[in-house]
């Protein structure tokens, strides 16, 4: 991990949807700045590892911890206001409001009116068309530009830590570029670390620092981003290059980090 202070630490988490444990002692940790990453097939437990950080799950046993206090069972607008801010999967925007209204809803917490003045002309900049769209509705909004809602929305909660749920789902490559490039832009230019849950593999090892990968519910590997794209399984299983078949697999069965 980064030499930075520690932002987040999640500590052999396990979370549980009623009898169903979806974590099995989980544990991470995101540095003040940095982007990190979460990969995994469908139903690794990659979501609720973060609907569990943003408190609309409570973890069962293990610990979370940001900015060193503990807040694994505080309700989701308690977390929020500690600077944690959510944009989950499929965005959630509010589709009968205004793209203004929407982003405003971002803010409701904050009293700083010069401020949020400033916020809404910073997420204009990264995704001017909203500002083209800042009267229309944003349930008629392209599936592109309301993801570029749901980012900016959470900007505007002045986060210290960005939950992003699957930014690329059902976009172009062509918007896919858009929004990682912006992504990579709002960590340099406000450092706001970011935990990006992303099953493109490509854009989400090139985004960020750290990655983590998760298989039934475990962490099985964790590592700079650079050496996990060169590592055999994450090259087979992930980025599309094959290892031929069996000797592939014995590697990625070595290579496994059970916590």
């Amino acid at each position: 991990m980064s030499a930075s202070a520690s932002l987040l630490d999640v500590t052999a988490v396990e979370t549980f949807y009623g009898p169903i444990q979806a974590i099995r002692g989980v544990s991470l940790q995101v540095a003040q700045g940095q982007i990190v990453t979460v990969l995994g097939a469908n139903g690794a437990g990659k979501t609720t590892v973060l609907r569990t950080v943003s408190g609309v799950l409570d973890p069962e046993r293990g610990s979370v911890k940001f900015e060193g206090k503990e807040i694994g069972h505080l309700p989701p607008d308690r977390v929020m206001r500690l600077g944690i801010c959510h944009v989950p999967e499929g965005r959630e925007t509010f589709p009968f409001l205004t793209v203004y209204e929407n982003l405003l809803m971002g803010a409701y917490t904050r009293h700083d009116k010069d401020e949020v003045h400033r916020d809404l002309e910073l997420c204009f900049g990264y995704f001017p068309v909203l500002k083209e769209r800042s009267h229309q509705r944003a349930g008629l909004l392209s599936g592109g530009e309301q993801q570029m809602l749901a980012i900016s929305r959470a900007l505007m909660g002045r986060p210290k830590l960005l939950l992003l749920d699957e930014p690329s789902l059902g976009l172009s490559p062509l918007l896919v570029t858009q929004i990682f490039r912006i992504i990579r832009r709002i960590n340099d230019e406000q450092g706001v670390a970011i935990l990006l849950v992303e099953q493109n593999a490509h854009m989400a090892l090139r985004t960020a620092q750290f990655g983590y990968v998760l298989e039934v519910g475990r962490i099985v590997l964790a590592d700079d981003c650079a050496k996990l794209m060169q590592t055999d399984a994450i090259k087979e299983f992930y980025l599309g290059q094959k290892d031929s078949g069996v000797r592939g697999q014995r590697r990625w069965k070595r290579k496994r980090l059970w916590h």
